[in-house]
């Protein structure tokens, strides 16, 4: 079996621009020729761009097949497929690696059980890239799979060149209403008489919306990042599938030392810009019974999925009904920590037990399982999932993909939910659909339908974590 040296990181570079402008300078590239694929993601105030592909990892509804230098290895799974992800990931002859990429919804299946709630789409899709670059205010750290690459990398972060985001646009058109609204209204109404017979708790209903014309998708990235407060970000291209994300939680955090956190929101209300009405309108979250219940249960199940993971004692609630500014809502949120029990099976049991987020599933997630593939067209993919990374060393971190434009097969589209109690009004989830759908509808940037009059504040506003409201 061979192996491939890769440059060791090399002490900070300058760059040119923001840490979020250099990295989307960078997947604007094609650093590894047309349709190179990469995936940028922003975690704590530094932005990674991951490029190229040294080895790749995919499974699905039955097997998951490792390619690196020229092999492949394909293994069926059988009960948890993380486990033979684990297992993979860890035969693979480099002494330090991270793997980037994303977990579709479904995966909330097969971990389940559930195969009848599975189809042919992959269920996760990871990469340990040829390149790498840790991008922060302190400067550049790259990791290159040979010089000539290096040579390149840093010609791109010397040189900002043009910067395609300068002047005013008009964002692409999206119908938030039209036939839909009915059809999600009844929708409400239907997982509402679930849940008061006894069927479920609580389900998270979403609903797709369609962009019309020809996206700009690295430019809405930095647009977007500028006017929202993300937990996490992300734009990729990765598996056949591009994505820009703001994502307001984390699915869970796993540090190397085993500390393992997941941070469930859920309770909503609109943000207006004027702080007077803004705080009022926090004042009512707060207070509002069907807010605080639909919170609370989230809480509930991730304490038992954290206990089912973490040694006896550890577990507790942090940040306990706090309230995140994310973008053009803001959320109740809460946090739940502990450790690790076991460091030999990776941070995968981790991933397993909280996914996918009980935020957008629902309680019983079995039941809300059901309740999805009932009233939902078709499989969510991507939305609701995870992009995450993962590294040699047991880190983990995975962040919900709310909030994010998708484009796959010539079709863009947006996707937002909105939890289902028995207390919820079709009218009112409808409204909190829009109010999520609108972080990121205001923002679409065209194709070339940038003009040079005025000055978009995105061009500079996501500078760096420093400026991120948490």
């Amino acid at each position: 079996m061979s192996t491939t040296t890769v440059s060791p990181r090399t002490g900070r570079i300058p760059f040119s621009g923001t840490p979020a402008q250099a990295a989307v300078r960078l997947a604007r590239a094609g650093l590894h020729g047309a349709g190179g694929e990469y995936v940028v993601y922003e975690r704590e105030g530094a932005w990674w761009y991951a490029g190229g592909v040294r080895a790749r990892l995919v499974a699905d509804r039955t097997h998951v097949t490792l390619d690196h230098e020229g092999t492949r290895i394909r293994t069926p799974w059988q009960g948890d497929p993380l486990e033979t992800v684990h297992r993979m990931l860890s035969s693979l002859p480099y002494a330090q690696w991270r793997a980037y990429g994303w977990a579709a919804f479904e995966l909330s299946y097969a971990l389940a059980g559930e195969a009848a709630g599975l189809g042919e789409e992959p269920l996760v899709h990871l990469v340990v890239p040829r390149t790498e670059i840790r991008l922060s205010a302190d400067g550049a750290e790259i990791r290159c799979s040979d010089e000539a690459e290096e040579v390149l990398v840093r010609a791109l972060l010397e040189d900002a060149g043009p910067e395609p985001l300068q002047g005013e646009f008009t964002p692409l058109p999206v119908d938030l209403g039209g036939p839909a609204e009915a059809e999600y209204r009844a929708g409400v109404a239907s997982a509402v008489a679930s849940i008061r017979a006894g069927d479920l708790q609580k389900v998270i209903l979403s609903r797709a919306v369609r962009v019309e014309g020809e996206l700009d998708l690295p430019a809405t990235y930095l647009t977007g990042r500028a006017v929202n407060s993300p937990a996490r970000s992300f734009l990729l291209d990765l598996g056949g599938i591009e994505a820009a994300g703001f994502s307001p939680e984390t699915v869970v955090e796993v540090s190397a030392d085993g500390h393992v956190s997941t941070q469930p929101l859920a309770g909503t209300r609109a943000l207006s810009g004027d702080r007077a009405e803004d705080a009022a309108r926090r004042a009512e979250l707060l207070t509002d019974a069907k807010e605080i219940y639909e919170h609370a249960i989230s809480v509930q199940v991730a304490w038992d999925e954290m206990l089912g993971v973490c040694r006896p004692g550890s577990v507790r609630a942090e940040e306990f009904m706090s309230v995140k500014e994310r973008g053009s809502v803001q959320h109740i949120a809460s946090r739940v920590s502990g450790r690790l029990a076991r460091a030999d099976r990776g941070p995968w049991p981790a991933l397993a037990a909280v996914f996918p987020a009980v935020t957008a599933s629902g309680v019983p997630k079995r039941a809300a399982y059901r309740t999805i593939r009932e009233l939902e067209p078709g499989p969510r993919g991507l939305y609701s999932g995870a992009v995450l990374s993962v590294g040699s060393d047991g880190s983990l971190d995975a962040a919900l993909v709310l909030r994010t434009v998708f484009r796959q097969g010539g079709r863009t589209w947006l996707r937002a939910g909105a939890g289902i109690v028995e207390q919820s009004l079709p009218e009112r989830e409808f409204e909190e659909t829009c109010e999520k759908l609108r972080s990121v509808s205001r923002t679409l940037v065209p194709a070339a339908g940038v003009t040079a009059a005025g000055a978009v504040a995105a061009s500079g506003g996501a500078a760096g974590g420093a400026r991120t409201r948490q």
